[in-house]
């Protein structure tokens, strides 16, 4: 489980409760100064380099 969350998006808590009720593997990752909507508008906000890592790591 990989939820992603912006550091300021008010709903980031169901992100951070999904991931402490979650199974391994898991990993939250909060990208420091978004919202929510920025990572649905800002390709620059989203970090496709850890996500790719992630996937590879555990989909392999």
């Amino acid at each position: 489980m990989l939820p992603i969350a912006g550091e300021n998006a008010h709903s980031r808590y169901l992100s951070e409760d999904a991931c402490k009720a979650a199974a391994e593997p898991k990993e939250l990752m909060i990208i420091e100064g978004a919202d929510h909507v920025d990572l649905y508008d800002h390709m620059d906000a989203i970090p496709f380099d850890s996500l790719q890592s992630f996937f590879e790591e555990h989909l392999a």
